[in-house]
């Protein structure tokens, strides 16, 4: 874990420096940014970075315009804080890409908690892990999915949803399921977390995002109908 760096941003030196001080107490290389011109100037030096922790509310340029910008070149796992508690914003960040919403105040263990989680899914993956299925093929290791051999772009927490669907093919699986399998964790936002995901995911599959079926009043399903059919036959 040593090696690994983590971008703190916050307007507050105070919040900058606890999380810091726990993160490094973990092993982590921490690097800190004020607002978020100054963050997306460090991480365009820094393309190393294993993960960002951005404040939304900010001066020069506030946390959702920082992700977005950040998302025009990478998909690494971004952590949201805020002060607010509405829905509506934690819809907006799930919207642009970002992997978790964890509202002020909040514990620096729990933050800490998630930090090592998400890393620990990406750094934990064996070299040769590939899996297909109906024509998507996921790369596991290099972090790659492609359609018929065309590369896609997914964020880190629809790299995930796509993966425990696929890897669950033919399996029903209910909202909660997914959310304590994919998130890692008991959230108690709304189950539109989930479906604020697979809209997204479905509309970058395309044609293939017809695969991820909606089971009404429970969740979701991944199934291909080309094999389907075939197994009928």
């Amino acid at each position: 874990m040593d090696s690994i760096k983590v971008l703190v941003v916050d307007d507050e030196s105070r919040m900058r420096k606890l999380v810091k001080d726990f993160l490094s107490k973990k092993g982590y290389i921490v690097l800190e940014a004020g607002d978020g011109e100054e963050a997306v100037d460090i991480f365009m030096n820094n393309k190393d970075i294993g993960l960002i922790i951005l404040d939304v509310m900010m001066p020069k340029m506030d946390g959702w315009e920082t992700c977005k910008e950040i998302r025009k070149f990478s998909q690494v796992p971004i952590i949201m804080l805020t002060a607010k508690s509405d829905e509506r914003d934690e819809l907006l960040g799930f919207e642009l890409g970002i992997d978790e919403y964890i509202t002020k105040p909040f514990s620096p263990k729990i933050l800490v908690a998630r930090v090592e989680a998400i890393l620990r899914r990406t750094s934990d993956v064996p070299a040769d892990s590939v899996i297909s299925a109906g024509g998507i093929t996921m790369d596991l290791a290099a972090h790659i999915v492609t359609i018929d051999g065309e590369p896609i772009e997914l964020s880190y927490k629809e790299f995930e949803l796509l993966n425990y669907f696929m890897v669950n093919k033919g399996v029903a699986l209910s909202r909660e399921k997914i959310l304590n399998n994919v998130w890692n964790y008991d959230y108690f936002g709304d189950a539109r977390t989930i479906d604020t995901h697979v809209k997204k995911l479905r509309s970058k599959l395309k044609d293939k995002g017809d695969y991820i079926k909606t089971i009404w009043g429970m969740g979701y399903k991944f199934e291909v109908d080309d094999e389907k059919k075939v197994d009928k036959e």
